[in-house]
């Protein structure tokens, strides 16, 4: 077991024996070395999707994880059981494209009846959704937030590398009638691409009670070249708000919540910042991943990870697992090092579901 400081960039911490993880306490929360209690855990279901978003893959050469990597329905179940005794409570569905994984619905009732897991969303590009919605609320998810970076359907298929804009839209229609609400509609503002569309995308909050969420490009494998011109700050965005609508309402920022709301005057729903570059929210960070292919990735922004399919497939219990999670939650980082020049080099976003 390595016991190199994981603030240094990459370490792959690999715990295949349980007998040398640190004991920690049963029936309490998970505390990180901070004090932070982490409770909310980011389940990527699939690295596969059915679009290749300019921010998210590159356009060539992008290779998937093999499916007997890949945690199966049983393996996840034992891990998710293990996390909610550490005491997470919030699951979110990634991917990748999370309805791309076979059996969804039923997967999404199990992960529902597990003890002490109290919510569940999903982040979709709602190609599937119109199918699924009302099957997906039925089985206990609770809501979804929907990526859609443009309200033009040309735009929006360059932007995506050939997605629908209306099978989205019917997505998000179907989730609404369906009830997986509050709907969070997520946008990436890439300069040159979408960051024209701000004012038109924040309208769609003026009479729906919707969260529309601005989201700044972030530098991952892959796309990393993207962030170097295209992160347009949400300093920026606001500005260019408020010289259209007027001074936007400040909503605050909830502790668990990545995005800083505001509300333009008199309209229904809301408007979200994620500022993961410019202002980061790593003092309040509740959240850990779970990958695919079976690892806890620590913090979005670095390289650390715990490997959990190692020890799944080697024997170990749940018991044993909860430790290996508590421990892995001991580990995660402040923050990411984007100030100090520390990038991130082992995954991309589509493996880590944002």
């Amino acid at each position: 077991m390595t016991n190199e400081n994981p603030m240094k960039g990459a370490v792959p911490l690999t715990f295949y024996e349980p007998q040398k993880t640190p004991r920690y306490a049963n029936n309490v929360p998970a505390l990180d070395s901070y004090g932070r209690r982490i409770d909310y855990l980011r389940v990527s279901l699939t690295d596969r999707c059915n679009m290749r978003c300019v921010y998210c893959m590159p356009a060539v050469g992008m290779q998937f994880a093999p499916r007997p990597e890949l945690l199966t329905n049983d393996e996840l179940l034992l891990a998710i059981r293990a996390a909610a005794a550490a005491g997470f409570r919030k699951l979110r569905l990634t991917g990748g494209e999370p309805m791309l994984r076979h059996g969804i619905v039923d997967l999404v009732r199990e992960l529902k009846a597990v003890p002490g897991i109290e919510h569940i969303a999903m982040t979709t590009n709602a190609l599937r959704l119109r199918k699924l919605a009302e099957p997906l609320k039925a089985a206990g998810l609770d809501r979804v937030n929907i990526s859609i970076d443009s309200l033009d359907a040309q735009k929006f298929r360059a932007m995506t590398r050939g997605g629908n804009l209306d099978e989205v839209w019917a997505g998000i229609e179907a989730a609404n009638a369906a009830g997986l609400t509050p709907i969070k509609l997520n946008a990436v503002v890439v300069r040159g691409m979408n960051d024209d569309e701000v004012i038109r995308l924040a309208e769609l909050t003026i009479e729906r009670d919707w969260e529309f969420r601005f989201i700044e490009v972030m530098p991952l494998t892959g796309v990393a070249g993207l962030a170097d011109e295209g992160v347009v700050t949400s300093a920026e965005l606001v500005a260019k708000l408020e010289t259209h609508f007027g001074g936007l309402e400040s909503l605050g920022h909830a502790a668990s919540d990545p995005a800083r709301t505001y509300r333009i005057p008199g309209a229904r729903g809301k408007i979200g910042f994620i500022s993961s570059v410019s202002d980061p929210f790593c003092a309040t960070c509740n959240r850990m991943r779970l990958t695919a292919d079976g690892r806890l990735h620590l913090c979005l922004l670095r390289d650390n990870e715990v490997d959990l399919r190692s020890a799944i497939r080697s024997g170990a219990s749940q018991s044993e697992i909860e430790q290996i999670i508590r421990h892995a939650v001991y580990l995660k980082p402040w923050g990411h090092g984007l100030p100090e020049g520390i990038k991130p080099t082992l995954r991309g976003m589509s493996q880590l579901g944002g």
